[in-house]
């Protein structure tokens, strides 16, 4: 749940934070969290800093300054990185055991020795205290903690309420809109089949408000059965809502009395000998039944639920969440958060539900493969965010434990494929760095494509991959800005994509000492558990010409000798298989037809591939669906809507008269002169 910024100015990561509407959505408790946490003024009378103490001697000396209230700690390093989030009952008490530097572990152990300060809150309870833990672990993701990964909002699925005709819609972020809402489901795909099996059962419509409110005549869905086409009223409107309320009872855990009412009509068509109409209600009862075979597990006493089931193996953890909501299976993920591989699978488990549940819905039963650590107070700080009461129980008998050991299978199967692909990915990189005499088995790498059409549209693409495959959080697009560059010339376009990359980089990231003093590598100074921000080796997708370019703007930017780049040409006829590799102070050679490591590379090359490509389509796309009102100050989506439902085309605004403009709902006499200039000016 999203708090209240509590130190802006110090490591707050804006890309993990809460978005607006989030936290907007969320804002009641916050308030009421507001106003029960302070600083405190008394610790902020000794500067660790200033002392020059570290580790166990400075946190002795925050401990005398500690009152014995509720509250969270932070511990920082010297270079102000933010090492360990953690809460407290009592913080003197709490933070004293670190103080004593003895019977830690070694993680406990290394996260002491390199704290060099730390920082308080006070909160009035331990509630408190563990929703502002877990708010501060997500914003700034310290490395000693148990992190989530992959945070992403969750899909629903809307039926929209604002128009006369409600559409169906798979919908991310805030449920700001009007209309119900129905998930969360697992995945984006799961919601896209859904709809899909909706479309064919009750004929809703798609199709975005602009394009129904245009269309004159049915489009392509309504021809294939999967519209009624309520747009050009081939549905009186009495009708049409009547599918809306069977889609509405369908989603809301009603199907069974939906399939009654559709099976009774289908059955009173045929009698009627109204063939064709029985085939109608025949197909939509088979595309709901499609719905049903493909959630498997539908429990029968579990109405709203979420499982949670984790398996540790291997130094690793997975954890499979499984979503139920109205009585049917709503799909599962599978989560693999980085934790020390010294803790406990409750410890991990614990800290994964309180950070899982910050910005998400919470439903009133959560399921447990085991217990958690203070499961009581997680059960009352879910509660207090939620604002319903949350049950929390590790089932033991019955169809819960039923659903628990499903999950379970599921944790404990993902968590093998999980290990064997790492495995065989550390190989991979092992091998690759022996075939190109890399210093040191790499652990970051960078692959960069571009793409274009004549020299339009031009994007460049940069994909990462490390020793758990493609890391997608990592991946950038460069949109290409120049105005030098000739259209089409390739050469030019990744020059500014290197420079602006590595640019960037020197000024994010500074080169650690070690690497001043390195004659032909870069030695990174992070951590084993910390996925580094420069790259060990960059694979450009191009020949010598490409390769010589980055190569130059590297020398230019001071790491000519710190970044080794290896180009990837295709291969005669430009075979699969045959690829040229250009490394620096050797000639160019290919590898043996049937090597794990050309397949490897060329995974990665393609992979950038096909990232650059549909970077550019995205923003071709934009481009040709670009609306002239766009360019128009102060038109927005709002005042666009209303000047397309007055006028329906862009070209008829163009040519409307002013005294026209002016009866637009939302345009002022001002702003229709606005319009009726721009488009006589051009």
């Amino acid at each position: 749940m999203p708090l209240p910024d509590i130190d802006p100015d110090h490591n707050f990561d804006a890309e993990n934070a809460p978005s607006d509407e989030v936290a907007a959505e969320q804002s009641g408790l916050a308030a009421k969290l507001a106003d029960s946490i302070r600083w405190d003024s008394a610790l902020s009378e000794f500067d660790a800093a200033a002392s020059g103490l570290s580790g166990a001697e400075v946190i002795s000396a925050f401990v005398k300054k500690l009152p014995n209230s509720p509250g969270v700690y932070r511990m920082f390093n010297r270079e102000g990185d933010v090492l360990y989030v953690g809460k407290a009952r009592n913080l003197k008490k709490r933070v004293s055991n670190y103080a004593r530097g003895q019977g830690h572990s070694n993680r406990i152990t290394r996260m002491i020795r390199e704290t060099a300060t730390m920082e308080f809150v006070v909160t009035r309870t331990e509630t408190e205290a563990l929703l502002l833990e877990a708010n501060l672990i997500k914003r700034l993701r310290p490395r000693f903690n148990v992190l989530l990964r992959d945070d992403k909002s969750f899909p629903y699925i809307l039926i929209s309420g604002d128009t006369r005709a409600p559409g169906i819609f798979k919908h991310r972020g805030a449920r700001s809109g009007k209309g119900d809402y129905y998930g969360p489901f697992a995945s984006a795909g799961a919601v896209t089949r859904t709809i899909n099996v909706l479309e064919r059962a009750f004929l809703l419509r798609s199709c975005s408000d602009s394009m129904f409110e245009s269309r004159t005549r049915p489009c392509l869905l309504h021809q294939i059965k999967r519209c009624a086409a309520p747009c050009t009223h081939e549905i009186s409107g009495a009708d049409y809502t009547a599918l809306v309320t069977q889609a509405k009872a369908f989603l809301s855990g009603r199907s069974k009395a939906v399939q009654e009412q559709i099976r009774d009509k289908m059955t009173a068509a045929a009698e009627a000998l109204d063939f064709e109409r029985a085939a109608i209600y025949r197909d939509r009862l088979a595309a709901l039944s499609h719905i049903q075979s493909h959630q498997g597990i539908n429990p029968q006493t579990v109405d709203e639920a979420d499982v949670f089931a984790i398996q540790q193996e291997g130094g690793m953890a997975c954890i499979q969440v499984f979503f139920f909501r109205t009585g049917q299976n709503w799909g599962n993920r599978a989560y693999f958060p980085k934790a020390d591989p010294s803790l406990s699978a409750a410890e991990v488990l614990g800290a994964f539900i309180s950070q899982f549940y910050d910005n998400k819905p919470c439903p009133r039963l959560i399921l447990l493969s085991e217990p958690v650590e203070e499961q009581q107070l997680l059960h009352e700080a879910l509660s207090a965010s939620a604002g319903h009461k949350v049950q929390i129980i590790v089932p033991q008998r019955g169809e819960k434990k039923d659903l628990i050991d499903h999950a379970m299978t599921n944790a404990r199967e993902t968590l093998g494929r999980r290990l064997a692909e790492t495995s065989s990915q550390a190989r991979l990189l092992k091998a690759m760095a022996e075939t190109f005499e890399l210093p040191r088995v790499p652990r970051r790498i960078e692959v960069y494509d571009n793409s274009h059409i004549m020299g339009t549209n031009a994007v460049g693409g940069m994909i990462v991959a490390g020793p758990e495959g493609f890391v997608k959080n990592q991946y950038r697009k460069f949109n290409i800005r120049s105005k030098d560059i000739t259209p089409g010339d390739d050469f030019g376009m990744m020059r500014e994509v290197i420079e602006r990359r590595f640019g960037r980089l020197i000024r994010e990231h500074a080169l650690p000492k070690k690497a001043l003093a390195a004659e032909d590598h870069i030695e990174q100074d992070v951590p084993d558990d910390a996925f580094p921000a420069w790259p060990d080796v960059i694979f450009i997708d191009g020949g010598q010409g490409q390769v010589s370019a980055v190569r130059k703007i590297l020398a230019q930017l001071g790491l000519g000798d710190h970044v080794i780049s290896i180009g990837i040409a295709k291969g005669v006829d430009r075979d699969a298989g045959r690829e040229r590799f250009f490394v620096s102070g050797k000639p160019a050679f290919t590898l043996p037809p049937r090597d794990p490591v050309l397949y490897f590379i060329q995974r990665l090359r393609d992979e950038a591939h096909r990232f650059a490509i549909g970077t550019h389509r995205a923003k071709r796309k934009k481009e040709m669906i670009k609306s002239p009102l766009d360019e128009i100050a102060g038109i927005g989506p709002s005042r666009k809507k209303a000047l397309l439902h007055q006028f329906g085309t862009a070209k008829a605004v163009s040519q409307a008269a002013l005294s026209d403009l002016m009866k637009v709902e939302g345009i002022s006499e001002a702003l229709a002169q606005v319009i009726y200039d721009h488009f006589r000016e051009q």
